[in-house]
C-alpha cells in the first residue's frame, strides 16, 4: 500500500478534502522531527501543508525512496533545499487555487488607492468632511513581474478595467493578456512608466531582492507598489525608506521577508501602506479545494499517469508556466 506522510503544522487539522485517502493509503501525519525521521525514508508520496523548511531538511532522510513531494502552496521555494532539487523526486503545487482570489486582491488594491479610501477612512474617525477628487483605471499602466498564472489573470482582470498591463518574465514573448512581456533585464527602463507594479513572481535566485533601493528610486514618485509574490523578492527596508522619502506614492503588502511581520516595524504605520497577513489567495474554501486537488494527483499516481502541476525544481517554475 502507498505511504503518504503529511507535514503539517502542530496545531493544524488535515486538510479538508482528502475523504478517503486513509482508505486508501498508509497514512503518516508527522508534526516533528522525529516523525519526519522516523517515517520519511519508507514513505512513496510526502504531502506538505506546513513550510517549516528547515524542519523538513534536518529530516531528510539519506536515500529517500520518496517519488512525489506535494506543496499545497503555489511557491515552493521553502522546499528547493539541496537534497530535494537535485533529486529525481517529482514536486507539484497548487497551481490553479489562487489566481483569482489574488487577481481580485491586486484590483482591490488598485481601487483602494485610487479611490484614495485610506484618506477617506481616516477622515471618516476623525469625522471631516473633505471633498477631493480621485484618480480612474483606464489608461492607467500596471507592470507585473512574474507573468505566470497568477500574473497572467491579474492581467486579464486589470486589462478589463481599462488598465494596460505589461508583463516581466525571464524572456519577452507574446502572451496574451499582456499587452506585452518583457525580460527581467528591462526591468530598469519599465519601472519609470509604471503608474502600478505588481509582483505575483515566485522566490528564485534572479528574484530574491530584486526590489532594492535602485529599483524604488527609478519607480515614478506617484506609483504605487503590491506585493502578493515572496516576501524576499523585495528589500524591506529599501521599501520602507522609500515609502518616508516619498519616492513612490504607497504600498499594498500581502507577503514580507519575516512572517508574521513584527508588531513594532514601522511598516505598520505608515499612512500610505495596507498590510494583509500572506492571505490574498485565500477564498472561502480555498483548504478544501488543496485536498481535493491533492486526491486528483493521487488517482493519477496510483494509476501510473503523469501528475499535474510538476514543477521545475531548479528554477521554481512549472514547465511551460512562469
Amino acid at each position: 500500500m502507498t505511504h503518504v506522510v503529511v507535514l503539517r503544522g502542530p496545531e493544524q487539522p488535515l486538510l479538508p478534502g482528502l475523504d478517503g485517502l486513509e482508505q486508501q493509503a498508509r497514512v503518516t501525519l508527522a508534526t516533528d522531527q522525529q516523525t519526519l525521521q522516523t517515517s520519511l525514508p519508507e514513505a512513496d508520496i510526502l504531502l506538505v501543508t506546513d513550510f517549516r523548511t528547515e524542519l523538513l531538511e534536518r529530516a531528510w532522510p539519506d536515500r529517500p525512496k520518496l517519488k512525489w513531494v506535494h506543496a499545497t502552496s503555489a511557491g515552493v521555494d521553502r522546499l528547493c533545499f539541496p537534497a530535494l532539487r537535485d533529486s529525481n523526486i517529482v514536486l507539484t503545487n497548487a497551481r490553479g487555487n489562487f489566481e483569482r482570489g489574488i487577481a481580485e486582491y491586486v484590483l482591490g488594491a488598485i481601487l483602494m488607492f485610487a479611490k484614495d479610501t485610506l484618506t477617506n477612512l481616516r477622515l471618516q474617525q476623525s469625522r471631516s468632511w473633505q471633498h477631493r477628487e480621485t484618480e480612474s483605471l483606464i489608461g492607467k499602466q500596471v507592470l507585473v513581474m512574474g507573468a505566470g498564472a497568477i500574473g497572467a489573470e491579474v492581467a486579464r482582470m486589470l486589462g478589463a478595467m481599462g488598465m494596460r498591463v505589461t508583463g516581466v518574465a525571464r524572456s519577452a514573448r507574446v502572451q496574451p493578456p499582456f499587452a506585452r512581456v518583457c525580460a527581467q533585464d528591462d526591468l530598469p527602463a519599465l519601472l519609470p512608466q509604471a503608474d502600478y507594479v505588481v509582483v505575483t513572481a515566485p522566490l528564485t535566485p534572479r528574484t530574491r531582492g530584486l526590489f532594492d533601493r535602485t529599483a524604488f528610486r527609478a519607480m515614478a514618485p506617484h506609483a504605487r507598489f503590491i506585493n502578493v509574490g515572496r516576501g524576499p523578492i523585495v528589500v524591506t527596508d529599501d521599501l520602507l525608506h522609500a515609502l518616508q522619502a516619498e519616492e513612490i506614492a504607497g504600498a499594498a503588502l500581502d507577503v514580507f521577508d519575516t512572517e508574521p511581520l513584527p508588531p513594532e516595524h514601522p511598516l505598520w504605520t505608515q499612512p500610505n501602506v495596507m498590510i494583509s497577513a500572506h492571505m490574498a489567495g485565500d477564498v472561502v474554501g480555498w483548504e478544501r479545494r488543496l485536498g481535493e486537488q491533492f486526491m486528483v494527483n493521487f488517482t493519477r499516481f496510483e494509476r501510473g499517469e503523469r501528475l499535474l502541476n510538476e514543477v521545475d525544481k531548479n528554477s521554481g517554475f512549472i514547465p511551460g508556466g512562469r
